[in-house]
């Protein structure tokens, strides 16, 4: 080998090297640009959520959604962004108004909720939130599905933490919701075929309305009457689940063809409205907390 030529080797040697070592940079420089957006879209989120946070406390929802909107747009991982845009949505819907925005408004809140569950499959808030809205859409209009998956939402938090009373006494509130309804119905077709034989909301069922009652919603009925009392053992002064054992008996009273099984059963809800009342004159009673 000459010496032009062993000049000539080490030349593209030097030339390969220069052009991997501006490779490596240039690589090195885009990584840092990648990290760099990374990590300012991250710090952004904050921001937004803490400037969205703020909207929310002062009830400026809309502003709100706004600023968690942009929040999980600059970085999608911030779970508490999200769960707090669903819930905004949620604070902005309507239970009962069956306007179109309003209705978009829900399922944007149920959405929202989802998402965060595709995320966190044992988020307690979304679980608890998706098993409120779907309760708040039920009613209008009048959707035994999903008072259905509002239920199964209350479920799935009894699985996570059994020893929380609210799940139990929202599932008794929603077999009573449907338990009642049939009752109403059955009661107002009886009626319009019995134009001189009516009766009343208080009044027995006839045997054939009461057996087509007990198939429809008995297990409903015994369904809510378990759940509502393991919310009391769990709560020993939980009024409103009392309240609904009191509404639950006398549903059940209405599929009994015994008349002193009824009259057992209306005693029974009868003896919670005093207890109920015990309970809230026991509460008026307490000292309140100071003012700060």
């Amino acid at each position: 080998m000459t010496y032009a030529s062993s000049l000539s080797g080490t030349a593209r040697l030097f030339s390969g090297q220069a052009q991997l070592s501006r490779r490596a940079l240039g690589f090195a420089a885009l990584c840092i640009l990648v990290a760099g957006a990374s990590g300012c879209g991250k710090l952004k989120a904050r921001d937004l959520l803490n400037k969205g946070v703020q909207a929310f406390k002062n009830g400026q929802y809309d502003s709100a959604i706004e600023d968690f909107k942009m929040a999980t747009e600059s970085d999608p991982n911030l779970l508490m962004a999200r769960v707090y845009l669903a819930t905004a949505y949620a604070s902005e819907y309507i239970p009962g108004a069956p306007s179109d925005a309003n209705t978009q408004i829900g399922d944007e809140a149920v959405k929202e909720f989802k998402e965060v569950l595709d995320r966190d499959p044992n988020n307690i808030t979304a679980i608890d939130g998706l098993g409120s809205m779907l309760y708040n859409m039920s009613g209008t209009p009048f959707s035994p599905q999903k008072f259905d998956d509002s239920k199964s939402y209350h479920k799935k938090h009894i699985e996570l933490k059994p020893n929380d009373p609210e799940p139990y006494y929202w599932i008794g509130v929603i077999d009573w919701v449907l338990a009642n309804r049939t009752n109403l119905e059955l009661r107002a077709a009886y009626n319009k075929d019995h134009i001189n034989k009516q009766i009343r909301e208080s009044d027995p069922m006839p045997p054939a309305v009461r057996a087509d009652y007990v198939a429809k919603s008995q297990a409903l009925v015994d369904e809510g009457i378990e759940s509502v009392k393991k919310a009391i053992v769990i709560r020993s002064d939980y009024d409103d689940a009392m309240a609904y054992l009191n509404l639950l008996y006398r549903r059940k009273a209405d599929m009994v063809e015994s008349a002193d099984e009824r009259t057992a059963l209306q005693k029974q809800a009868d003896d919670l409205l005093d207890k109920i009342k015990e309970i809230k004159q026991h509460r008026a009673e307490q000292p309140q907390p100071a003012a700060q």
